[in-house]
């Protein structure tokens, strides 16, 4: 996971892949693995709404790490739409916006 400011920083300069209920920002890297950063902003409600959205978006991502390219950095920035929606609709939000992007299979994106 991506943890330190300067990380989240030069992610801003990446491309942007957008979702109703999500927006990716993607940064190719030189490093061997896939980091992700999750933003969830007070739009969403209070820190157990935050709190449990982050949850659920983690284990999505989990049950998709063995599929992810290497050498990438994402950023996921939640929209409040999100707070609503079942698994099913948060897996394929994440999984097509993951797609888009590159970093799920298919070819990659610069």
């Amino acid at each position: 996971m991506l943890s330190r400011p300067q990380e989240f920083a030069a992610l801003q300069a990446g491309t942007v892949r957008s979702h109703p209920l999500l927006t990716a920002r993607f940064l190719r890297t030189d490093l061997e693995t896939t980091r992700f950063g999750l933003a969830t902003g007070r739009k969403l409600g209070g820190a157990v709404v935050r709190n449990r959205v982050r949850r659920r978006l983690r284990e999505v991502l989990r049950a998709m790490a063995p599929s992810f390219q290497p050498g990438w950095d994402v950023l996921i920035i939640v929209r409040p739409a999100i707070v609503d929606v079942d698994h099913q609709a948060l897996v394929g939000a994440l999984r097509r916006l993951l797609q888009r992007g590159g970093v799920l299979g298919g070819p990659t994106a610069t």
